[in-house]
């Protein structure tokens, strides 16, 4: 992994939002271009592309932003805190879940879905300790218990971490290309019979 942050460009759109940093100091610290931020603050580039809060994502403190916009000449530092949680052998037995953890999770799963409409079901089960069927059900907006849902990032409340969401979003990231290609493919197949029925009927035809 690079020593930027996650979602570069989304994490860059919110600091120009949502900030005074320097087009200079945002590129440096989402390893972007310059030019690149600049156009992302006139409107030109990462268009569609949500804005995705750092401070949540516990890549940047408050504290953080305010000496660097009081600064123009000091360098963001990135948080890694949540990057470099070590999962012990202990973590991965089976233990008892936290009636408050189990009530996080929903909200977990929403905020997926909603942010993430990439990642499957399945992905999102995993992430969240929950199963296909519940995540099915809140993705559908049919959960029993739908409307009391708050989506709050999985990361924040501690089901996750930073790292283990990051690769999950990276592998949906990469099916939904060979998806994407695959139907590209199937479509120029499918024109390419389609002209060659039309050629042959003309042929008759004639």
């Amino acid at each position: 992994m690079s020593d930027g942050p996650f979602m570069p460009k989304a994490t860059a759109v919110w600091l120009v939002e949502n900030t005074t940093l320097s087009f200079k100091q945002i590129a440096n610290f989402c390893n972007l271009h310059e030019l690149e931020v600049k156009g992302i603050a006139d409107g030109d580039v990462a268009k569609g592309i949500k804005a995705y809060n750092p401070i949540l994502a516990g890549q940047l403190t408050r504290d953080e932003i305010s000496m660097s916009s009081k600064d123009p000449e000091r360098p963001l530092k990135l948080f890694k805190k949540n990057q470099e949680i070590v999962v012990s052998n202990e973590r991965k037995k089976a233990k008892y879940t936290p009636i408050s953890k189990r009530k996080d999770r929903p909200d977990a799963a929403l905020w997926l879905a909603k942010n993430f409409p990439q990642l499957s079901d399945g992905q999102i089960a995993k992430i969240v300790g929950s199963t296909k069927g519940t995540v099915s059900l809140i993705r559908n907006r049919t959960y029993w218990n739908f409307s009391s849902l708050s989506a709050k990032d999985p990361v924040i409340l501690g089901l996750c971490t930073q790292l283990q969401f990051e690769k999950a979003v990276e592998k949906a990231d990469r099916r939904v290309k060979r998806e994407k290609k695959l139907k590209e493919k199937e479509k120029k197949l499918k024109e390419k019979e389609e002209t060659a029925k039309d050629t042959k009927d003309t042929n008759e035809t004639s």
